[in-house]
Order: C-alpha cells, then structure tokens, then sequence
C-alpha cells in the first residue's frame, strides 16, 4: 500500500505536466465539442485498449462483433494482470506510452484523472441517467465525468436457508434483525454466524456501507472536509465490533477459497459478497447444495445502502484514435451489448435497462443484485483514496481486534486523513 501511494504521488507530480501540455483549460467544454466528430467520422483504424483479469481474456469475443459491424476498426485487447494493473497504468502515464483506452477499478479514477490523462467523457456520447447512479458517480471528479462505466459488482448478503429455518430466523433487514439473525445462525453451528473481515486490506467496504447507511458519508457537501470522526461512523465502528466482541464472527480473514468451503459446511453461517460467488458455490456445492443458500438485500438503518464497485471504461486524452475508442466504449455501454457481455463474462451491466432482460430479471440471485444497485454507494472519487482507505482498514483492525477504542481510532482516521487531505 505504501509503495502505490508513493507511485500515485509520482503520477500526480507527472500528471501538471502533462495537463500542461494538453492545451486544453476546461475539460469538459473539450469533450462537448468534439463529440460531433465522433458521430461524423466512419470508425476506422486500430484502437489499443487494456483491460484486467477475466476481462482481458475474454474481450476479444465481443470485441470480434464491434469489428464486425465496423470492418474498417481493429480492437487489439492487451490483458493485464489485475496486481500489476496499476502500476503499469502509472508508469504508462508518466513515459507518455498509453494506450487508447484503459479499464479501471473504480477506486482508481479519482488518482489518475488528477495527472490529466484522461479526455472527459464527450457530453451527449451517453445518456448518464441510464446508468445506476452509484456506479455514474464513479466516473465523476470535481464535476466532470471520466469515462464510462462498464460493469458494476455490489455486495448483497449470502446466507444459509436450511441454517435459518432450524433457527427460525429469516432474512434480515434491519441491524436488529441482522445482529439476532447472525447469532441464531451461529447457536444454529456455524462458527461465524456472519463471516466478517476483522479489519486489514478493503475492509472498509464492509464498514463504510454501515455509515452511508445512517446517512453518515467520507467527505462533506464542501467535497474537502473529512467526516470520519462523525457519530455514525462511531455508531459503524461499534455495531462492526460488536460481532467479534459477542463471538458471533471469528476474527479470521478468510481468503478466497476458503470462504467457499467453510459455507459449504457450514461453519460460516452467512458472508457478504458479489455475484461472482453464486457460480461457485453452485459449482462447489453440488447440485443439492442450491437448496441450502439464498442471497438477500443487506440489512440496514434509514437505507440499505451497499458498497458499489466494477470497472469503468476510460479514453486517454493522447489517444492516437480518439474517435474510433469513444465509438467503442459507447458500444459497450448498450444494453444489448452489455446484455451480451454477461454472456461472454458474467460482469453485471451498468446500464439500468439491461436488467428488464429475463437473463436477469428472472434469476433468483441476480436479481436481488438488481435490486440492491439502486441502493448502492461508492466511496468518492478523489486522488488520494487508496491512502485515506488503508487507515480505515489499519484503525478498524485495531477496533476489532480489542487493541483500541473506537473513539481513539476514529481520531486517528481524521487526523490522518486531515493530513494526507483529498489530493484535488
């Protein structure tokens, strides 16, 4: 963590130059006019796009259709390792040698739109209404949107049906509900009635939905002020806590592939998690084993907001095919084509009309998700969220761990987000 938050002050140092040279002093106003442009000209030429992890692999398959229908346009798709996804975006920025489009994690956007990299999102090219607002809003900083999101992942609650029913609980949807609907699962055996991460690296995706949840949030209406020390985020921190402190969740970090098992066995009662997981535990499980699972909602206080995630689509601003690359991530974005993309790479669409498919409309599972993305939140889009989030982990891991109080460690989150500040 320390050496990205080095590397991410390195691009921003890197990135005054290249505004610099951008010749262009309001971003926005040169996306506006130039968006005729993209309509206008044939799409033609190749456009060099990157893309992370089962993404990069499996592009190629769509990607074959866009030239299909553009036989003048070649996609060359690089994948890229999701661990060193960063860097190489970093080190590409500050040598000047990127590509014409890059995905990028959502947390990612704020940190890389500071150097000036990107070209802003042409206005009119899409219709951001027709995007699920949590995911539109990662795309946004200070005001001007950067790229397209793609996919969207969010968290919903997995949980035991058979284990349930024994204890005579159902879904919750309260924190009342969810506190007595853990521990009845953990009565019930499981040794974590709910598998929580007891702080360390993303937890704060577990903690900060907890927060939104009462209306608390990271930042102020200013966009500057840290709000980290606020009572509901002492109300998150303690409501967190209190699963380790009353043993209804073991305080292990359960890495991937355990958390499938110990579901399957029944030692974890109920986790939080994204799609992904409903493939696998179909897979692992057996086919019995679909009986005995179902997801819900996660559980709340005046909302049931969920963290919000996935991958955006982002056009650099030396793109040597601009055009062609704006045509290319407006493609992705239509609901057939993202309709289509679920097929080729289970990625969620991005785009609020893609649900009313019965592809996802009609699944049990995927639809809870549906229903959970228009209550879903991301954190904002500043540059230095990567630090000011390794605090909440390291903090919430103190708290969790019976080493500090909570009081103490929201202090310490605000002073030290204080002091790292936003990076805008």
């Amino acid at each position: 963590m320390a050496r990205r938050a080095l590397l991410a002050g390195a691009v921003m140092a890197v990135g005054a130059t290249v505004l610099a040279g951008c010749g262009r002093s309001d971003g926005a106003d040169g996306g506006a006019e130039s968006k005729g442009a993209i309509d206008e000209q044939p799409a033609k030429g190749t456009v060099e796009i990157w893309a992370m992890g089962n993404e990069g692999e499996v592009l190629g398959k769509l990607a074959a259709k866009f030239e299909e229908e553009n036989p003048d346009v070649t996609i060359d798709v690089t994948a890229v390792p999701w661990e060193s996804a960063h860097d190489r975006i970093a080190t590409a920025i500050a040598g000047g040698e990127t590509p014409d489009i890059s995905m990028l994690g959502t947390t990612w956007v704020g940190e890389f739109a500071a150097t000036g990299a990107f070209e802003p999102t042409p206005e009119g090219l899409v219709d951001e209404d027709s995007f699920f607002d949590g995911s539109w809003d990662t795309t946004v900083v200070d005001g001007t949107a950067y790229g397209v999101p793609w996919y969207v992942d969010t968290r919903v609650l997995y949980y035991r049906t058979d284990l349930a029913e024994a204890a005579g609980v159902e879904a919750p949807t309260t924190w009342d509900e969810y506190h007595a609907f853990a521990k009845a699962l953990h009565e019930q055996g499981a040794a974590s009635g709910v598998s929580l991460p007891p702080g360390g690296f993303d937890s704060w995706q577990y903690v900060a939905p907890l927060a939104w949840q009462q209306g608390g949030d990271i930042l102020a209406d200013d966009g500057e002020t840290f709000t980290l020390d606020s009572p509901e985020w002492k109300e998150a921190f303690e409501f967190y806590a209190g699963f380790f402190e009353d043993g209804i969740s073991e305080p292990v970090r359960l890495e991937g592939g355990e958390i499938e098992q110990k579901f399957i066995s029944g030692e974890v009662g109920s986790f939080f998690s994204g799609p992904f997981h409903v493939s696998l535990l179909l897979e692992q499980g057996g086919a019995d084993f679909a009986d005995k699972f179902a997801v819900a909602m996660v559980p709340g206080a005046d909302s049931r907001t969920s963290f919000t995630g996935g991958g955006n689509l982002a056009v650099f601003d030396d793109s040597d095919n601009r055009d062609a690359a704006w045509k290319f991530v407006r493609w992705l974005s239509q609901p057939e084509t993202q309709i289509a993309w679920y097929d080729v790479s289970t990625d969620l669409p991005s785009v609020e009309a893609a649900w009313d498919d019965p592809t996802f409309a009609d699944d049990p599972y995927l639809s809870v998700f549906g229903e959970q993305l228009t209550d879903s939140k991301a954190p904002p889009a500043i540059p230095t969220w990567a630090q000011i989030s390794a605090v909440i982990d390291q903090e919430l891991e103190k708290v969790a761990r019976g080493e500090s109080s909570v009081d103490d460690a929201l202090s310490s989150v605000q002073q030290q987000a204080e002091s790292i500040g936003t990076g805008q």
